[in-house]
This record gives structure tokens, sequence and C-alpha cells, in this order.
């Protein structure tokens, strides 16, 4: 259920002042430490941002699609890391409870990660399965009343700081979706090893690792819905919302990019003026407005579309494709309008300039959207 309009408002309020009071400080240490300082950690709970997308009867928030990304564009506005740690949470790993797991599993495990008491970690990636997630070879072998779990995962986002994980096994040989399963399995199950964080281009606090499993028991009771083969469609459920909420991610970080430049150009300089009355300068002021404005308007109509219960798998992947590539863009015109100083780290815009190169990669490449826009757009005209 819609929030009304004063609460909304009262809750893009607070975010906004979080973000511009504790985060926007806090991310020179953010970058520096490349973990999120645990206070931050605690009133990030205290705001709910960790159940945005959790039902009230499980102690989260409740939004909507359209509230969600009006509030992933106020999180937007500082290092992507701070997002991050929740994004789970939010995401496919509360989500997938919400649509295909056992009333046990829901009220086991929905309160906590509404909470941020635990922090969930989704882990599909291998290192031979990556944008074929069909090609996924981690078993999990029936045993009696447990499944043994055995494989590695690669660049699984917060597993060295994960409670729970979500993990994509083979529960049968042939290459079809029902032969995926999912897996909830708890942080500190024998057999469950976590690599080393992975050093990283960017997005410093944003940790992922190898997850490997080791002969790995799970009780029956951890398979999602308790029900062999709904892993991968489960998770293809949620992919839209997961898209939206990352293009809405790069809209607010595209947002920050430009006051940022803009800001610069008022303040830099050059041949007894400021750099902003240059009109080459204009132009990429110009063009990154533009497209920042071209995906806000995508990224509410795709999320009003999804509240009205209407399919919007092209209309995500428009968006998801749009957005990483629109961020980029303007990150690179952000450096190029700080000059020299935009290649230095003590400007944010350096940093950004790395940490937003990752949205064109994951949750789908680029290219994977346009396979999946061209996919739908020609069963559309079928």
């Amino acid at each position: 259920m819609a929030l009304d309009t004063e609460t909304l408002n009262l809750l893009l309020d607070a975010v906004r002042r979080f973000v511009h009071e504790r985060l926007i400080p806090a991310e020179d240490e953010l970058a520096t430490s490349g973990q999120v300082p645990p206070a931050i950690v605690n009133e990030m709970r205290e705001l709910g941002l960790f159940g945005l997308s959790i039902s009230p009867d499980f102690g989260g928030l409740g939004l909507t699609m359209e509230e969600e990304v009006r509030v992933v564009f106020e999180l937007g506005q500082t290092s992507p890391a701070f997002r991050s740690l929740a994004g789970t949470n939010i995401g496919i790993g509360s989500q997938a409870i919400v649509l295909a797991g056992t009333d046990e599993q829901r009220n086991r495990y929905l309160p906590k990660l509404a909470s941020g008491e635990l922090i969930g970690s989704f882990a599909l990636t291998e290192p031979d399965a990556g944008s074929d997630a069909m090609a996924l070879r981690l078993s999990a072998e029936r045993d009696g009343d447990s499944y043994v779990l055995n494989g590695t995962k690669r660049y699984i986002t917060n597993a060295p700081i994960a409670g729970l994980f979500s993990v994509m096994a083979r529960t049968a040989p042939e290459r079809r979706a029902n032969s995926i399963s999912c897996f909830l399995v708890e942080a500190g199950t024998p057999g469950l090893i976590i690599g080393k964080p992975d050093k990283k281009m960017g997005q410093a606090g944003a940790l992922t690792s190898d997850v490997v499993f080791d002969n790995c028991r799970v009780p029956a009771s951890a398979l999602l819905g308790g029900e062999e083969g709904n892993g991968f469609k489960t998770s293809m459920r949620v992919l839209d919302k997961g898209r939206l909420h990352i293009s809405a991610l790069c809209v607010g970080i595209a947002d920050r990019l430009l006051s940022d430049a803009v800001k610069y150009a008022m303040d830099r300089k050059q041949f007894g003026q400021p750099i902003a009355e240059f009109q080459l300068i204009q132009a990429m002021i110009a063009d990154s407005q533009a497209e920042l404005y071209a995906a806000r308007c995508m990224v509410l109509d795709a999320a009003r579309m999804r509240d009205r219960g209407e399919n919007t798998t092209m209309q995500a992947a428009c968006c998801k494709l749009f957005s990483t590539e629109m961020v980029g863009r303007v990150a690179d015109r952000a450096v190029q309008i700080h000059g020299g100083a935009g290649y230095m780290s003590e400007y944010a815009v350096e940093r950004f300039y790395r940490d937003v190169r990752l949205f064109r990669i994951f949750e789908g490449t680029s290219q994977i959207q346009q396979l999946v826009i061209a996919r739908e757009t020609i069963k559309a005209h079928s």
C-alpha cells in the first residue's frame, strides 16, 4: 500500500538530511577504511533503510516501486557503498523469500532483514557462470533430511559481512530453469567458507568476495519454498525490480555528479572568467542535464507501470541500459569539467568515475539488456 503524500515527503526529507549531513561527510572515511562506519550502519537501521521493500507485517516500510526509487534517488547522492550495504535486503535477498518462501522462512528471516539485524547476500555468479546463469555448477545433492552443497561463487556482494546467503544451486543436471534451486544458508554453517575481500577498481566499502561451499550441509528446510527447481524462476521474477532499483541509483549519482561539476565550473576561473561561462563547458552541462532528466522520467514511468501490475521486463531493461550508460557519460564529463583536478582523489568526481563503471556490468550487462529489449520488442510485434 502506498504511503500518503505527507508521510512519503517526511521519509524523503529524512533520507535527504541523512545523506547530506551524515553520509556525504563520511565518504572520505569510507574510501580510506573500506567499510561503512558502525555508527552509520546503526543509523541506517533506525531509518528503516534495510526494509524499504519488506511488508510492515514483518517490520519493513512496504514501499511501492515508485516510492522505493524516489528514496534511492536520494541515496544515490553519495557513495554507492552505503546503498550497497542494504541493497540485498531490499532486493532479491528479501523478495525471493517474499515471493517463494514458506511461512516459516518468512517469519524467521524477513523481520531480521527488515531491521538490518541480518545482512543479506545473493550468491549466483560463479567463475564460469555470469551472464549465462544457467551454466552454474554449484551442486546441491539431497542426503536424507539434508542437502550437501559443493562449489564456488564469485564476486558476491556483502559476503564478508553477510548473515544470510541466498544461494543458487543445481539440483538436477539438465540445462533448464527448473534444474536450479535456491537455498537460504546462514553464516557460520560448517563448510561455508568466505574468501578474502576483492580488490576492485572502485566502490570501496561495497565488499565482495568468493564464497566456497565444501560439503556444506544444510537442512531440507533451507530450500526456498520447500520446493526444488524454483530458484532460477524466482530470481527472474524479481529481476525487473532490481534493475529499476539500480537505474534509480544511477539517476541519483548522476544528479550528484552534475551538481559537483556545475559548482566547480562556477568557481573555477580561466581567462578572467568562470569556466561555466564557456559554451563548450555549457554543452557538457546541458547534455548531462538532458540525459539525467530522460533517465529519471524513464525510471518513474517504469516504476508506476510495475505498481499497476503491468509487465515491465522490457521497460526495466531499457532503464538499466540507458541509466547505467548515462551515468558513465555524466561521470566522464564531470571529470573533464574539473580538468586536472578531476583526476585527483581529493575530488569526489574521481572516485565516482571509478564507482559507476560497475553499473554497466552487474545486475545484467548492457549487452544482456540489449538482448532482453530486442527479444521483448520482437515478441510485442509478432
